[in-house]
């Protein structure tokens, strides 16, 4: 038996319901966890197998639950490349959500704003990214049982499921912005230099998680949607320095809005 198989069958026996649907949410970005009715939380430490946060802002734990009748499972809290995790550990949670049954999964992340017509609050909806990390989760032998060797990346984020997001933020009184996002290594902060470049090839959000994701989900079949908040501006635009401490800080700041804007999407996701 696989980790992954591993993994899956522990949690398979404690859910009440099969998920259809689930979720990841970012740096400071947990709150929407603790509003899901009937909610069974379990600790990633009690999952085999699966890798623990070490950054803070991420709770480090699944929580089940339904929202309006929809089965949805949340990661509160993801592992990062930086964290010293190899990128088989950073998609774990994913591929076992998909092991689980969801056939959509809707990513949350914290994001540095490149594009001059975004703001500290902001919140994105993620078009397409430019994967800089220097690694992808699919490298080294391929699991068919997982997907095929060669997946197509062409829409990795759903036209069909982004289009839903737009009605449902329309719907909500949501200004929501659309832009790609460019996915860095980290932990340090990108460079002013590294900035400009990013904007020259065409990204209008940075941060440090989300594409290995992504491209995971992509390769087992889920459908992906995908939303950033605009914790901080990126280097150079603003007169001041970045620090993770203004990340959290505006994550509160829009909790708020992000649980409304994902409690009216959800339930419309499954496929």
């Amino acid at each position: 038996m696989t980790l992954i198989e591993e993994a899956h069958h522990f949690l398979e026996a404690r859910a009440r319901r099969q998920p259809r649907v689930g979720v990841v949410l970012g740096s400071g970005l947990g709150g929407f966890a603790e509003e899901l009715e009937d909610r069974l939380v379990v600790p990633y430490q009690d999952i085999p197998h699966w890798p623990r946060p070490s950054a803070v802002g991420h709770a480090g734990q699944l929580v089940f639950g339904e929202v309006e009748g929809q089965p949805v499972a949340v990661m509160s809290g993801r592992v990062h490349l930086y964290e010293g995790h190899a990128p088989s550990q950073v998609v774990f949670g994913v591929r076992v959500l998909a092991r689980l049954g969801i056939r959509a999964l809707a990513l949350t992340c914290a994001a540095g704003g490149i594009n001059l017509a975004y703001q500290r609050g902001g919140l994105v909806l993620i078009s397409d990214h430019i994967n800089l990390q220097g690694v992808n989760p699919l490298a080294g032998p391929n699991d068919e049982a997982l997907g095929p060797r060669f997946p197509d990346m062409s829409e990795a984020y759903s036209p069909r499921l982004r289009a839903l997001a737009r009605e449902v933020a329309a719907q909500q009184g949501i200004a929501l912005e659309e832009g790609v996002y460019a996915a860095m290594l980290g932990p340090s902060f990108e460079t002013p230099a590294e900035i400009r470049y990013l904007r020259a090839v065409g990204a209008d959000l940075v941060g440090m998680s989300t594409a290995p994701e992504v491209i995971a989900a992509n390769h087992m079949g889920v459908e992906v949607v995908a939303l950033a908040c605009v914790t901080n501006m990126a280097a150079g635009i603003l007169p001041q320095k970045l620090s993770h401490v203004e990340v959290l800080e505006t994550g509160e700041m829009v909790r708020e809005t992000l649980v409304r804007f994902l409690k009216a999407l959800l339930p419309r996701l499954e496929v």
